[in-house]
């Protein structure tokens, strides 16, 4: 069971590594539906973390919890090669539509290729670290965990993300937007709605007034650029003057040159409906910012392999139209892969009640396992190259001062 143009003992090598997957099948199939059915936020992720934990540890790997002060997050390590290795685990959901974006299935596909190369760590001369990244979805827990030295002395990070159906499995050339999170809040003054309204000053309005200039706006930025955001508060009670609202928004685009200049736009809409209605404004970050996708092409001309095996499109595109992950942080640091997993019969986007449901459904779980089947498959292709091996080893990361 092997790509075709792969020799004997790297044909060996991934029957074993695919009999690997299939022994811890039925453990990952039920820990992956688990997570599903249970569905945690960012940074709550506390019943999925502890089950991949202790999955890890019965297949042999020694865990740390709390990795960079976090609760949810771990550190699992098998193997003490030269060439480390990071496979990415991400186990958080969405606020009330669950698991909308498939981490149930990046977790399940990660821990089964953990799993099935942890026998062969040693002789592929690698240090295996099966990382747990809480707060995919809002918190940006790689970039915490990044900052925090989580990755310290990975040479190459792997994971994948589901898609709808339709979407090629090359990921060469693909990538994903730097996206900031933003929380605008605009100060009034409260008055009698009815008795004394002109001695108010109306922060609902500059909420209103700042949704109507982006939306402006949209007409006059690139197309591949994205500016989302809604009212998180603008009152409580109709005969009181609003003297507090709060804009939540974001801004995305594929460049961080392109990202800091769509900011500084969208940042003058809010300044002007604060200028406009005589309110108050401060702008804060709300999260960490993900930085764009880079994928490593001989980490994904792997991938493709095995993918070409599975018999899977895996035909040239550009890409995702929108979307961030913040394993677009560790890309910009550290060789990595992040594939997109197209789930068939998926015809709905992600992020909907019917992609949650099309999350835990055979068809998605097979491509799971193949999944992880070829990332266990990259991975010992990658450590077995000797030209590849060395720059990876050469790439392990190291925090700047």
């Amino acid at each position: 069971m092997s790509p075709t143009n792969t020799t004997p003992a790297a044909a060996a090598l991934h029957t074993e590594l695919a009999s690997g997957v299939e022994l811890w099948r039925e453990k990952v199939h039920a820990l992956a539906r688990d997570i599903h059915a249970n569905p945690e936020l960012s940074f709550e992720e506390v019943r999925a973390s502890a089950a991949i934990v202790e999955l890890l540890r019965e297949g042999g790997f020694e865990v740390e919890t709390g990795t960079s002060g976090l609760p949810t997050a771990f550190t699992a390590t098998v193997g003490s090669g030269e060439l480390t290795v990071a496979l990415c685990i991400e186990y958080d959901a969405l606020p009330k539509i669950g698991h909308a974006c498939g981490h149930n299935l990046i977790a399940g596909a990660s821990v089964a290729a953990a799993l099935a190369l942890a026998p062969h760590a040693d002789a592929l001369g690698i240090t295996l670290k099966a990382i747990g990244t809480p707060a995919e979805e809002h918190g940006g827990g790689k970039a915490i965990m990044l900052e925090a030295g989580a990755f310290d002395g990975v040479g190459l990070a792997l994971m994948v993300h589901p898609v709808q159906d339709g979407i090629t499995y090359n990921p060469a050339g693909t990538s994903a937007q730097a996206v900031g999170r933003y929380r605008a809040t605009f100060t009034g003054k409260a008055a009698h709605a009815a008795a004394a309204p002109h001695l108010g000053v109306n922060a609902a309005d500059a909420a209103v007034l700042s949704q109507v200039a982006v939306g402006l706006l949209r007409q006059q930025i690139p197309g591949d650029h994205r500016i989302a955001m809604y009212v998180a508060e603008a009152g409580h009670v109709t005969n009181i003057i609003p003297e507090l609202a709060v804009v939540e928004f974001e801004c995305r685009a594929f460049t961080l040159p392109e990202y800091e200049s769509l900011l500084i736009r969208v940042r003058r809409c809010f300044e002007g409906a604060a200028l406009a209605t005589g309110t108050e404004l401060t702008i804060e970050s709300t999260e960490p910012l993900y930085e764009p996708l880079s994928q490593d092409d001989d980490l994904a001309a792997h991938w493709t392999a095995a993918m070409d095996f599975f018999g899977k499109d895996t035909s040239p595109a550009a890409g995702l139209g929108g979307g961030s992950t913040d394993m677009g942080n560790v890309s910009q640091v550290i060789p990595s892969l992040h594939p997109w997993l197209s789930i068939p019969g998926a015809d709905v986007p992600i992020h909907s009640h019917a992609f949650a449901a099309l999350a835990d459904t055979p068809e998605a779980y097979t491509v799971m396992f193949e999944a992880a089947t070829a990332l266990a498959w990259t991975t010992a292709d990658a450590a077995s190259n000797p030209q590849q091996r060395q720059r990876f080893i050469a790439a392990a990361y190291t925090r700047q001062d």
